[in-house]
């Protein structure tokens, strides 16, 4: 009877354990998802997506493998703070931080919970990381590496535009840090002065601001446009077209869809590229990885893109050379 009595007790405890794994492994992950766009924003349609689609290359389907948590600012980089922060009362296992405000807003509302930026301007200046290869702390992501490209993109505005003299440089107040538009501000300078070129800053802090920030660059005479990185921009950038080929302003955007809704040259990473590899991040920390081992990631694909229409709108001719190195162009 004894020996029964003991196997019936491994019995049960064996199952006992059994049930218990089962139950944590059936246990679903939570994450935050904070964004400056608003929900209905195609721009953001499109980065949910790609960012869906890497998840789901690692086995985490919405809703039944994986809870997300998605917060807006509606395009009000002030709100992201308070979004940020209510993440951190839900206790979400981790949280994912769209372009460089919500970064710095979600590193600024807990030390605890792994926080995975993406497209983060200059991570290391906007004191997000320590550094690239080891980021140290909960924070680790994707970066844009933007000031690096600044002087690529105003190169390639001469190629196309040799006359030019004088280049505004639209930007969006408030969205980095004063480290990240120093440097990114240094880097247009000097490629500027390499191209014998005068610039003339031109401040945007919402679409509102679009139709005043082209008429200032009318009344300064602007010949050529540069468009700096921004998730308004980038949502907004068919206003922004728009808007440039009514004042016949040759310009170069960070994004290859400006070009496809009608702006001349796109240079930059590929945003779905970055969003889809953003989920490789995620997956590593939800199965043990610390955020500070994880090396930050710097796009490994950019697009030239180049609409030969808008050239043509513009009376202007683009040589056989820059057309043999654009990846893509829209006829």
């Amino acid at each position: 009877m004894r020996l029964i009595w003991l196997a019936v007790v491994l019995v049960l405890s064996l199952l006992a354990l059994l049930a218990a794994e089962a139950q944590q492994a059936g246990k679903v992950p939570q994450i935050g998802y904070l964004a400056v766009l608003a929900r209905s924003a195609p721009v953001f349609q499109q980065n949910r997506q790609a960012f869906l689609e890497g998840m789901r290359e690692h086995g985490y389907t919405e809703g039944q493998t994986i809870a997300i948590e998605w917060r807006f600012a509606e395009g009000r980089p002030e709100r992201l703070p308070d979004l940020a922060d209510e993440l951190v009362r839900l206790k979400v296992n981790l949280i994912v931080a769209e372009a460089t405000a919500a970064s710095r807003a979600a590193k600024q509302a807990t030390r605890t919970i792994p926080v995975v930026f993406i497209g983060a301007v200059d991570p290391v200046t906007e004191g997000l990381v320590t550094s690239l290869a080891r980021p140290g702390g909960n924070v680790t992501g994707l970066s844009s590496m933007s000031p690096e490209l600044m002087g690529k993109r105003l190169q390639l505005l001469k190629e196309v535009a040799p006359g030019m003299t004088r280049v505004a440089v639209l930007w969006q107040p408030d969205i980095y840090g004063e480290g990240t538009v120093k440097i990114m501000s240094e880097a247009t300078e000097a490629a500027a002065r390499a191209l014998a070129v005068r610039l003339q800053r031109v401040e945007a802090r919402s679409a509102d601001d679009l139709a005043g920030a082209f008429g200032a660059m009318t009344e300064g005479r602007a010949d050529a446009l540069l468009v700096w990185t921004s998730a308004m921009f980038l949502s907004e950038r068919k206003r922004i077209v728009d808007f440039a080929a009514k004042s016949r302003i040759p310009a170069v955007y960070p994004w290859r869809e400006a070009v496809d809704a009608g702006g001349l040259i796109g240079y930059g990473p590929s945003p779905p590229d970055v969003f889809r590899r953003a989920a490789t991040h995620v997956d590593k920390i939800l199965k043990g990885a610390k955020p500070g081992d994880l090396p930050v990631e710097q796009p490994s694909k950019f697009e030239l893109v180049i609409n030969l229409k808008t050239a043509k709108a513009l009376g202007l001719t683009i040589p056989q050379p820059l057309l043999l190195r654009a990846d893509h162009v829209i006829q």
